[in-house]
């Protein structure tokens, strides 16, 4: 997992895609922080946990709208840890200043949104052997400043020790295979991992990515969203069911991603080809709906 736009973007859209269908019940726990640790480090707001991300982070709501998202990254080995640490370093630093953190893991980084920014921010990004740690916080109707960073710190030092609890594996995954990279990644370097309950992804030393992501949802819900109207060039599958449908060409976000959904048993499936730089395949669905159909066989 290392070198990237791709993780930090894979991640947004992740958590862009399981938005609709986030349970409204409270997870009992979060592996990487109790609520008692939690409520200790930031006394001034009262977390509610919503999702347990299956080992690879939580989030949270508090009562005023704001939104925290804890994230772990587990690498293959150090050095790919230390060179997607550095990436995600470089792309928090284009939305925020950053400083040294000190004093928690290997090396540590945080800041907050300057004051005109669209969307006000926290975050701490820390490095500990094969693990990243991230902590974001997203506070609504106010600014992100210091008083916010110092307790996502003190998070953050609690967090960092339990990072080993995640549940991701390598060269495992129920809807991916190496052959699905054919085209789209660079086989040679490619690595393939399991990131959660029904997702994976696999990426290449480039930081070309393919995600796919399966989560229970509502045809009405999947309904909604092909009509939603959005940044990216939709177009309707059929041939993979009445509710399937491609994004690509998108003006926000990674503009040459390119997805699709599908439906099926009240589980919607999104498959998520996301190339660091302009690709062959960016503004077409045509080549991924290959995947997408073995995606589909499975669900």
């Amino acid at each position: 997992m290392r070198t990237i736009d791709r993780l930090f973007s894979c991640l947004a859209l992740f958590f862009a895609i399981a938005a609709p269908a986030l349970p409204v019940r409270a997870a009992e726990t979060c592996p990487f922080i109790s609520a008692k640790e939690l409520a200790a480090a930031m006394p001034a707001l009262k977390w509610s946990l919503i999702s347990n991300q299956d080992g690879r982070g939580c989030i949270y709501q508090a009562g005023r709208g704001d939104t925290m998202m804890l994230s772990v990254f587990r690498n293959p080995d150090k050095d790919r840890a230390r060179e997607l640490y550095a990436t995600f370093v470089k792309t928090l630093s284009e939305r925020m200043p950053l400083s040294a953190v000190a004093g928690i893991g290997d090396e540590g980084q945080g800041g907050t949104s300057v004051a005109g920014a669209e969307r006000q921010e926290a975050s701490v990004l820390v490095l500990s052997g094969d693990y990243i740690l991230q902590i974001s916080v997203y506070p609504i109707g106010r600014r992100a400043d210091d008083a916010l960073l110092g307790p996502i710190t003190e998070a953050a030092r609690v967090a960092i020790a339990n990072v080993g609890k995640s549940s991701e594996r390598f060269g495992n995954c129920e809807w991916l295979t190496a052959a699905d990279a054919d085209g789209f990644l660079d086989n040679g370097t490619l690595t393939v991992q399991r990131t959660g309950a029904g997702s994976c992804m696999m990426f290449d030393r480039e930081a070309n990515t393919m995600t796919v992501a399966v989560i229970a949802m509502s045809r009405d819900t999947v309904v909604g969203m092909m009509k939603r109207a959005g940044p990216c060039t939709h177009v309707a599958i059929p041939e993979l069911g009445r509710e399937a449908f491609g994004e690509h060409s998108c003006t926000k976000g990674n503009g040459n991603a390119v997805t699709i959904y599908v439906w099926k048993n009240g589980r919607q499936a999104s498959i998520v080809f996301a190339p660091v730089k302009p690709h062959p395949e960016s503004g077409s669905v045509e080549r991924l709906k290959a995947v997408a159909a073995r995606v589909y066989g499975k669900l």
